[in-house]
């Protein structure tokens, strides 16, 4: 089974990429909004039916922009709609997203009600099948994100590693920081390889999708907290400030780490699967 990217989905990535980097600078702290701009690009509306107005697309292809929201810590409610709503959503409300006109959070259960400040809509979901398939989903989409909050801390680590200096050479050269790097890079990409199998899972509806989303959402997010604190570390003084766009990377790190459940919570359930498989 070919799991590489079609080329539309590479397409879609370096697109997202780029936009984002330039209309979501990381440096700037922003406000929400951009919700009609992104509707334009068709971001919202790619798993909704065409009938709805969608591209009628999956899963994976969201998959893609979730990661990269990450990385640009993008300040709209993307993941509130798409990543956790939208499931939930009646065809009405589903074509609404797509356009662009409303965006949507979920209430579910104990979970937090995420960008209920900013959403024109919160929905209420009982308990039930549909209920555990959004909270797969939502996870997934956590995992992705963590993903991109990893790769951006990495990415900022590395280049103040190779800029700054300290007794005459770069500090990427002292191995006491090159060492912090690289682990995050193996974590990331492992993070990564997770969160996509999750991904995959979720948009073919396989018979591992519990289990895969349990252990991308407990590696992904506990690695992008360690690769912001190691950046942070690598940074020195300066990664401290508030000044610097570490401490936004971080905070949402966390935040992904507790939404849902924390590591533990989700490798006990990867725990248990490989006990009942026995």
């Amino acid at each position: 089974m070919d799991f590489a990217f079609s080329e539309e989905q590479e397409h879609l990535r370096v697109e997202a990429r780029r936009y984002l980097a330039e209309r979501y600078p990381a440096a700037a702290v922003l406000e929400p909004g951009g919700w009609s701009e992104i509707a334009s690009l068709g971001w919202t509306g790619i798993s909704v039916p065409e009938a709805a107005g969608g591209a009628g697309l999956g899963f994976l292809e969201e998959a893609v922009l979730f990661e990269e929201m990450g990385r640009a810590l993008y300040p709209g409610p993307y993941f509130a709609t798409v990543g956790l709503a939208l499931p939930a959503l009646s065809p009405e409300q589903q074509a609404r997203v797509a356009s662009g006109e409303s965006s949507f959070s979920l209430a579910l259960g104990a979970w937090p009600v995420p960008s209920a400040e900013i959403v024109d809509e919160v929905v209420i979901l009982e308990e039930g099948p549909l209920a555990a398939a959004v909270r797969q989903r939502a996870l997934a989409a956590l995992a992705l994100e963590a993903v991109g909050i990893a790769a951006a801390a990495l990415a900022l680590g590395v280049e103040h590693a190779k800029t700054r200096e300290q007794f005459g050479k770069p500090i990427g050269t002292f191995q006491a920081v090159s060492h912090k790097l690289a682990d995050t890079y193996l974590e990331t990409e492992l993070a990564r390889s997770l969160a996509y199998w999750a991904a995959w899972c979720v948009a073919s509806d396989d018979a591992e999708t519990a289990v895969a989303v349990a252990a991308a959402k407990s590696y992904a997010a506990d690695a992008a907290v360690d690769a912001c604190e190691r950046s942070i570390q690598v940074h020195g003084g300066m990664g401290f400030t508030w000044e610097h766009v570490l401490h936004r990377y971080y905070k949402r790190a966390m935040a992904i780490q507790a939404y849902g459940g924390y590591a533990s919570h989700w490798r006990g359930v990867v725990a248990g699967h490989l006990l009942d498989s026995d």
